[in-house]
Parts: C-alpha cells; sequence; structure tokens
C-alpha cells in the first residue's frame, strides 16, 4: 500500500483555519474566510500540476483539470468535496493525534476531563483498533466533515503528478463552499466542469458508498398571535406560543429524528423563537419517496387549516419550499458510475457499505443539474461536534479508492 507523507500534515493545516459557513449571509460564498480559503486551495492545485485552475465567483467553487497520460480517450470523471465547516465552534481547532488506539481506553479530549471518546457512548470506537486517530481538544469541531475529503482528493491528484507510470483518463477536480447551510451546490456550473460522471468524497466510514439520499424541504411556520393583559385575556388573547405547541403536537409524534431509521422519513422542528404576540418555527421535512414527500408537506398544512379554523383570520401560516432530491432517480438510469466506485472498493478488500443516506450531499442537486455525482467515504465519524474524530488508516484507504476508480477507467 502506498504511503502518502503529504496526508496528514495537509489534513491538519486545513483544519485549522475557521471555514464556518453563515447561514444568514446573503453572499457567495457566505463568509470571507470561505472566499480566502478558496483561493489557497487553487494556489496549492497549481502547485502540485493540477491545470486550468479557475475560481467561479458566481458559485465560490475552485476547479482544476489534471491531464490524461493515455494515448486513448476515455469519460472524463470528477472528484468533489467541500471546505466549509458545520455550525459548531471551528475558531481555534487544536487537533489531537492518537497514536495505535487500543480500541477499549477512553480517549481525553479536555485537559480538564469533562469530554472523552469512549465506547459506552460510541461502541464503533472498538473498529478502530490499532488506528492512528486525530481528534479535537473537546473546544471545537475537527472539520473533517468535508476537509478530510478535500485532503484526499489533493493528495490523489498529487500523487498520479508524482507518478506517471500509474495511467489516468483526464480527472477534474472541484472544491466549494457552504454545504453545511444546503446553498453550496445551487450554482454549480455542470457546463463548466464538464465530466461524464463525478464523486462527493464526503462520506464516512470506510466503505460507504452512497446513491440514495432523502428528498428534502423546509418549512417555516409564522403565527401572529394576539397579546393582551392577563387580567382580561378570556376571549381575547391568541397565544403564538401555545399555537407552536399544538401545531408541533399535531404533526405524528413519532416521525421525528430521534425515532425513526432506515428508509423512515420526518419532521425535525430544528427552531423556535417567539412571544405570546408572535412566534416562528422552523423544520425540516424528509422522505426517501417524492410522493412521500408531498404527502407530508399536505400533511403539516393540514394542521395549519385545522388550527386556523378555530380564528376568523389566519393565525398560522406555513412557508414550504423544496430543497434537493434523491438522487437515486438519476443514478438508476446510468450506474456507471456506481459500479465503477463499487468495484474500486472490492479490488482494494473494502467491503462496500450502500445504504440510503438518512440526509443529502451536494451530489443530490448537482445529479439533478445533469451530473451524476455519487458519494464515497472520506473518513471522519461523530461530525458536527466536539466528538468528531477520524482515522489515518481509513484517510489513506480514501485516497486509494479514488486512484483505483481513477485507474479503472483508464482501462475503458
Amino acid at each position: 500500500m502506498a504511503t502518502y507523507t503529504t496526508l496528514i500534515p495537509r489534513f491538519l493545516r486545513y483544519v485549522k483555519v475557521n471555514t464556518r459557513s453563515d447561514p444568514a449571509a446573503t453572499t457567495i460564498p457566505s463568509t470571507p474566510s470561505l472566499t480566502a480559503f478558496a483561493h489557497e486551495l487553487a494556489a496549492e492545485m497549481r502547485t502540485i500540476g493540477l491545470q486550468n485552475v479557475h475560481y467561479l465567483k458566481q458559485s465560490g467553487y475552485v476547479i482544476g483539470t489534471l491531464p490524461s497520460n493515455l494515448d486513448h480517450t476515455v469519460p472524463v470523471i470528477g472528484f468533489l468535496a467541500h471546505f466549509d465547516t458545520a455550525d459548531f465552534n471551528a475558531e481555534g481547532v487544536n487537533p489531537q493525534i492518537v497514536k495505535n488506539y487500543d480500541g477499549h481506553s477512553p480517549i481525553q479530549l479536555d485537559t480538564a476531563g469533562k469530554y472523552t471518546l469512549n465506547t459506552d457512548d460510541f461502541p464503533f470506537l472498538a473498529n478502530y483498533t490499532g488506528h492512528t486517530l486525530i481528534t479535537t481538544d473537546g473546544s471545537t469541531l475537527l472539520g473533517g466533515d468535508d476537509k478530510a475529503g478535500v485532503s484526499e482528493i489533493m493528495t490523489a491528484m498529487e500523487y498520479l503528478g508524482q507518478h506517471p507510470e500509474i495511467k489516468h483518463g483526464e480527472l477534474r477536480v472541484g472544491f466549494g463552499p457552504d454545504e453545511e447551510i444546503g446553498t453550496g451546490a445551487d450554482h454549480f456550473d455542470v457546463a463548466d466542469f464538464n465530466a461524464a460522471f463525478a464523486y462527493t468524497v464526503d462520506g464516512g466510514s470506510a466503505g460507504q458508498l452512497e446513491y440514495e439520499t432523502f428528498n428534502a424541504a423546509e418549512m417555516k411556520v409564522h403565527i401572529q398571535g394576539k397579546n393582551v393583559h392577563t387580567a382580561t385575556a378570556k376571549g381575547v388573547m391568541i397565544n403564538a406560543l401555545q399555537l407552536a405547541v399544538d401545531f408541533q403536537n399535531g404533526l405524528p409524534q413519532a416521525e421525528v429524528p430521534e425515532k425513526t431509521a432506515g428508509l423512515q422519513g420526518f419532521f425535525h422542528l430544528y427552531q423556535l423563537t417567539g412571544t405570546v404576540e408572535e412566534a416562528d418555527m422552523t423544520y425540516i421535512i424528509r422522505d426517501f419517496e417524492r410522493a412521500g414527500l408531498a404527502a407530508r408537506k399536505a400533511q403539516a398544512q393540514a394542521v395549519a387549516d385545522q388550527l386556523n379554523q378555530q380564528f376568523a383570520a389566519e393565525r398560522v401560516s406555513l412557508d414550504i419550499f423544496d430543497q434537493y432530491y434523491n438522487m437515486i432517480e438519476i443514478l438508476r438510469k446510468d450506474m456507471t458510475s456506481v459500479e465503477l466506485a463499487k468495484t474500486a472498493l472490492e479490488n482494494l478488500a473494502i467491503k462496500p457499505i450502500i445504504a440510503p443516506v438518512r440526509g443529502g450531499t451536494d451530489g443530490s442537486k448537482i445529479s439533478f443539474m445533469g451530473l451524476p455525482t455519487p458519494n464515497l467515504f472520506a473518513g471522519p465519524e461523530n461530525m458536527h461536534g466536539r466528538y468528531e474524530f477520524i482515522s489515518e488508516q481509513v484517510m489513506t484507504q480514501a485516497v486509494n479508492v479514488i486512484l483505483e476508480i481513477s485507474r479503472l477507467n483508464s482501462q475503458k
């Protein structure tokens, strides 16, 4: 197995830069730090030998090409990753390295011992016996989602550039912002990327190959109450907070993230603000079937309609918009990208883990733009929080998969 000496230093360098995206922003990318990081990546892409490296202002993506070294033509394939991080502290990331983990001992994150990685909370830690783990110090996320993917793609391209004896077709690389706030792929330029198919390197555990995602919508609920003094409230007051409770209780109580798994969809209330006078709620709605998503939206509207029947004027109003759709609708038409990745995993003795994603990737939107884009593992576990960690060995495997896909494609 090849050794990639730049992989971990590159990853550690990337995660120390705060690239947390901002859901309240209206710019592309959502923060100046994301723009700056994109330009840093562009400079590095040129250094390792990628050509036609360019930054697209309309999307915040930086794109580059590794030219083919074949004497025949094969499909152009792409590898994509996002460099923003999630809604958790990303300032002052201080990675810690645990070598040859014994598979059972708690890993202390902070010096006070308040936060530990342990097998009671995270039984899958035992799967990493003998691995070198990179963790946080308990005060930030790590940023493996998805700077691991960025590091792995960059390292694979660097390795191919240094080893011209390894045959490959033309490879396209793209790194983008704002995946964590759901807008990263909105302005992705499929024509500019100009590939037959692509992969996001944005999954978790080794072997994950994902090509089925939720259909997704966001729902904003606005509730207009009427506040009067409690002494004279009878028959007059309309408590917006109580209506918010009633709306939530009117939805299926068992169809929430903490009570569902597999192919079950859900309603997830993740934000509630308000007073007696006025309240706002924000939900995400998820279902693996397009018809199921439509039914859930209709169900929510029916709850609002029922509540509004109590009043002379509308008090509960909904604003629902679709976010992305299940990529299987596109990929089932041509499974070339999936079969190629599956073969690569099997050739490397990595057991493919194929299961529906209870979430989405940029590949969901990009697939519907005309570029089939399944998702490959990148390695991070416990993403989006202080307990995030990643294995050096799994990151190495991810680089191997990128190289093997490229090699297999060269034989067409």
